[in-house]
């Protein structure tokens, strides 16, 4: 025999009711044996509830609902039923309708809404869709009755959720099954006391029926009938890459079900556990899907130490502290015994081994009055100071991870951690019970969703990698960022597991934001095209309260407006990569409370693009750093403008004529005073200082000014190109007397004993610097281990290109500290 439950969403519409009747004719056909057990129409329930308030209220309103109620009813006949059998049924109904509305205006009458009256208002639900349903399979050709609950469930008389009787509910059901060799379509969610008062068994107790009556009957299968494709890893609509389990233990489910999975009704296990009869969550609306199996020793498909992740939403965490309780027998007793008689769950349980803290969770409605039992119950060792305090915290959430295999799986904590630090999520509490079925960490409720994501990626997708990227900036090289990404997508996922996400573009006109990911084919119709301009702060305040795992925040732009969100993003433990050197080369104060706050929240700052571009300079200076050597010196030719400048300026060459070419190159900024005032590369060089240590302000930093101030007070930059050409002898004369030496003209960052200097010299042939092309840096490290021979690293350092690609090898640096690669 199989038992089968359909769930209020598979009764929802008559479409919905034509589908389990095919269900339920399919299993006929096939021979085999059925009891089908119904929840309340979709919603019916709740709105019954509903209406019960508004009538205790003194509300007339109750009335309009319980019409609507009604009316929905009568429609499910109408679309279902044949006019030949309609009559009987809407008398059936009609009945119903009546005696609930005699049973409405009582409550409305004396304002008084008691469990016992609420549970009997509830029960209508089920009665009026078990009648529906089995008038609809009678009149389809597969002969049912309607079959009410109460009369072989007993219960006691603890209304709203009642305890079983299971002695003599066994009996009953079996006498009556003697006695009913019809299809009975069963009532779920109700039964009744010895004395005949209806009782209801909690929400989502028709799960709970069928497995009393598969247990009673010791039938082969339990089916409950929902709208999910089984249990699943997690909550879907938290964690969108949630999938269906094939199979998994009563243990598992148990624990599940406890922590908030809402597909099974956590009583559900309990009557078919020791009899050892499975249970198969199905999907009404997808019949293909063999759903999810629940059983003694479910066989492994594949290895998976952890089967869910759970959660429940709402908790308040209280704390009992004092050293008075260490080595002191019955304090655990006494406590919990406490939060018993005043009626209190308690969710989890967490002790010091130190004895000297209780903590625990329970609903956030009980959070209050548990402590005021607590300081109640413990008065005496407070006022003695045995106990200093009972704390509360407000706002938290569980989140647990369930396997049966977790006990035979070292390093799933250390996974659950990992997982849990490198996104910035504290945790309150944990608690492991001896079983290790579970691990369950209490932690801030805003951060619950971000949770799940991280531990659904760390133990189900372990092979894929997902990088959420909020981007600002896609002029040159955020543009050509997005295109990259977009050119390597394919490989990255198939060679790494990477999948990098953009989810939000923001520039000086618009900003875009898609949480499923920006197609990065089209990015630039959603951002690239005139707008009133983005506020920057709702711009960070939305990436933080989306709080989504592995989010990587990447500056492209050039601004200083965007540098003073920099502190409040690495403090929400979201990492940054950016090639905007101005919060490095600011104030020495603030580039070092960066560096503080990006390690105190184990977060990533990357800026190895500040410098040279795509080179690793900043790179190989601080692992020359960390592994003990000593910087001595530092040079380099740190402006690829100016690189190519000064490499062009030989020959019969006019310094006028090399920088006009390299600004229609583009080379250089619109003005090209940017570049030949030297500040570009004087942060630069300050960037360097202080990455080896050197402990420099802007200020510090010697620059030599090799303009004319003609050419740098000029009004426009065709005023400043003509006074450029006056000042021709001067640089000609500059040129000529490197030349007459046998030297070059280069302009060199330095630091060395501490101090830093950016200065236009003479170099020879015995320089690293003297065979310079193009628009090439280079960069010389002269340490204590390179002191004969500098370290010396060539290359592009500026361009779309390189710098693009730079930051992108850095988001990739990111993903691996992410994943602990």
């Amino acid at each position: 025999m199989k038992v089968l439950k359909f769930g209020g969403t598979s009764v929802g519409k008559a479409e919905s009711i034509r589908k389990v009747a095919a269900i339920i004719g399919e299993n006929a056909a096939a021979g085999e044996p059925q009891v089908v057990v119904v929840s309340a129409l979709s919603q019916v329930t709740n709105r019954l509830i509903r209406a019960a308030e508004m009538a205790a209220a003194n509300d007339e309103q109750y009335q309009t609902l319980m019409q609507e109620v009604e009316q929905d009813h009568i429609q499910a006949v109408n679309d279902l039923i044949g006019a030949s059998d309609r009559s009987a049924i809407l008398g059936i109904l009609k009945k119903h309708f009546v005696d609930l509305e005699d049973l409405m205006h009582g409550v409305f009458l004396l304002r008084e809404l008691s469990p016992r009256s609420l549970d009997l208002i509830q029960s209508f639900g089920e009665r009026l869709s078990a009648n529906i349903i089995a008038t609809f399979l009678s009149s389809e050709g597969l002969p049912a009755s309607y079959c009410d609950a109460r009369k072989f469930i007993r219960t006691d008389g603890n209304f709203g959720a009642a305890k079983v009787d299971f002695f003599n509910t066994n009996a009953a059901i079996r006498a009556w099954f003697e006695e009913h060799s019809e299809l009975q379509i069963v009532t779920g969610f109700c039964g009744s006391t010895e004395q005949g008062q209806t009782t209801t068994l909690g929400r989502g107790g028709s799960d709970y029926t069928a497995s009393i009556l598969g247990a009673a009957l010791e039938a082969s299968l339990i089916e409950i009938w929902t709208d999910v494709d089984g249990v699943m890893t997690a909550d879907p609509r938290r964690v969108r890459d949630a999938f269906s389990l094939s199979q998994i233990s009563y243990e598992e489910a148990m624990e599940l079900s406890h922590f908030g999975a809402k597909v099974i009704y956590p009583p559900t296990i309990q009557p078919v556990y020791k009899q050892r009869i499975p249970i198969r969550i199905r999907n009404t609306f997808n019949l293909d899907f063999p759903g999810t199996l629940i059983s003694h020793e479910p066989v492994e498909e594949r290895h998976l130490p952890v089967k869910g992740i759970s959660s429940i939403g709402q908790i308040s965490l209280v704390s009992l502290i004092g050293a008075g309780m260490v080595g002191v027998p019955g304090i655990s007793h006494k406590l919990f015994g406490a939060l018993a008689g005043a009626g209190i769950n308690v969710i989890l349980i967490t002790q010091a081994s130190s004895e000297h803290s209780i903590c625990f969770a329970v609903a956030p409605q009980d959070g209050q009055h548990a402590r005021e039992v607590a300081e109640e119950a413990f008065e005496l060792e407070i006022m003695n100071g045995k106990i200093e305090r009972v704390v509360v915290e407000e706002e938290l959430s569980i989140v647990a991870i369930i396997g049966s295999n977790m006990r035979h799986s070292p390093g799933i904590s250390h996974k659950l951690f990992r997982a849990m630090g490198r996104n910035g999520i504290n945790v309150s509490a944990i608690a492991q019970g001896s079983s290790e079925l579970n691990v369950s960490v209490a932690i801030r409720e805003k951060d619950l969703a971000k949770a799940l994501n991280a531990l659904h990626q760390e133990f189900f997708l372990s092979d894929t990698k997902v990088i959420n990227l909020f981007l600002v900036g896609t002029g040159l090289i955020g543009s050509t960022l997005l295109d990259q990404i977009e050119a390597q997508q394919a490989y990255l996922m198939e060679e790494k597991g990477l999948k990098i996400q953009v989810v939000a573009l923001a520039n000086s006109r618009n900003a875009y934001i898609n949480e499923e990911g920006v197609s990065l084919a089209d990015w630039r119709s959603y951002v690239d095209k005139p707008g009133k301009g983005v506020d920057m702060q709702g711009f960070i305040d939305m990436m933080v309260q989306l709080n989504l795992p592995n989010t990587v925040f990447v500056d492209c732009t050039s601004s200083e407006k965007v540098i003073p969100f920099y502190q409040s993003i690495l403090s929400s433990a979201i990492s940054i990569v950016t090639p905007n050197k101005l919060a490095n080369s600011s104030a020495l104060a603030d580039y070092i409370n960066l560096q503080q706050i990006a390690a105190k929240n184990n977060v990533q700052f990357l800026y190895e693009t500040n410098v040279g571009a795509g080179l690793p300079v900043i790179g190989t200076l601080q692992g020359l750093k960390h592994s003990g050597d000593r910087i001595v010196k530092i040079e380099g030719i740190l402006s690829g403008t100016l690189s190519y400048i000064f490499n062009n300026f030989t020959g019969d060459s006019r310094f006028v004529d090399v920088v006009r070419v390299a600004r229609e190159k583009g080379y250089t900024e619109p003005d090209p005073r940017d570049d030949l005032n030297g500040m570009d590369v004087a942060r630069k060089i300050l960037i360097l200082s202080r990455e080896a240590g050197i402990h420099l302000e802007p200020e510090d930093v010697s620059v030599q000014n090799i303009m004319p101030r003609e050419c740098m007070e000029a009004p426009s930059v065709d005023a400043f190109f003509e006074e450029l050409e006056k000042a021709d002898a001067y640089f000609t004369q500059l040129k000529e007397e490197a030349a007459s030496a046998g030297k070059v003209l280069r302009f060199i960052a330095s630091m060395e004993s501490g101090k830093a200097q950016v200065r236009l010299e003479s170099v020879g042939p015995e320089h690293p610097f003297f065979s310079l092309s193009g628009s090439d840096n280079i960069i010389s490290f002269t340490t204590a281990r390179y002191k004969e021979t500098p370290l010396v690293i060539k290359g592009p350092g500026a361009g779309a290109e390189v710098t693009a690609a730079g930051v992108f090898a850095e988001i990739i640096t990111i993903s691996n500290h992410l994943s602990g690669d």
